[in-house]
């Protein structure tokens, strides 16, 4: 599938989703706020969330006040301006491909990567767009499921990705193998469920 397709198809299927993603997404509450207490994101300085989806992250950035939230899906993002205004949290929020960030060069000084890489159809025009839209010295929090830098799919896991990639996502996508794409630098790497199915890196400009 073209990439102009596949974000046309993942703007369909997250509409879709919106309504009960919650569900599923709250389950992962405890590494979101592990990978933004990574991040250390300060008041004052300029955070993006690509992929915010319905808001998820906007109960562990709080204090910030410069916040801007981007999403592929329309639904999603009605979903956090609703979470947001529960919250008292003023936020800017656009319908945006991810692969084609409409933000000036060096906007921002942080930049969430929540359960987005495996999804979006271009991981690697995703995280060079994050990574010219960062100031130099930018960092960007990571939490996704990778496949070890050092494995390779096995005949199960290949199988199952076939089903996976319809539904949501791409588990044998490789950190290392995007990161290597761009001049961002990995600082930090850990695992986080699911005996390191799950990661959460910091990486920086």
């Amino acid at each position: 599938m073209s990439h102009p397709l596949a974000s046309q198809f993942n703007r369909l299927r997250y509409n879709l989703y919106a309504p009960f993603y919650d569900r599923i997404a709250v389950l992962f509450a405890a590494q979101r706020r592990r990978s933004i207490n990574l991040l250390e994101p300060l008041a004052d300085e300029r955070l993006l969330i690509v992929g915010a989806g319905t808001g998820l992250d906007l109960d562990f950035l709080m204090p910030c006040h410069r916040l801007t939230a981007i999403d592929i899906s329309p639904g999603m993002l009605a979903k956090l301006q609703e979470r947001a205004r529960e919250l008292g949290l003023g936020i800017e929020t656009r319908v945006m491909d991810g692969e084609r960030l409409a933000f000036a060069d060096g906007e921002f000084d942080a930049v969430v990567l929540h359960l987005i890489l495996a999804v979006i159809p271009d991981p690697i025009a995703c995280l060079k767009e994050v990574e010219r839209v960062l100031k130099p010295g930018g960092r960007v929090v990571v939490f996704d499921k990778f496949l070890p830098d050092t494995g390779r799919a096995g005949l199960l896991r290949r199988s199952a990705n076939l089903l996976t990639r319809l539904i949501a996502t791409d588990i044998n996508r490789r950190l290392g193998d995007l990161v290597a794409a761009t001049h961002l630098i990995k600082t930090h790497d850990e695992a986080a469920g699911l005996g390191g199915f799950f990661r959460i890196a910091l990486l920086r400009k």
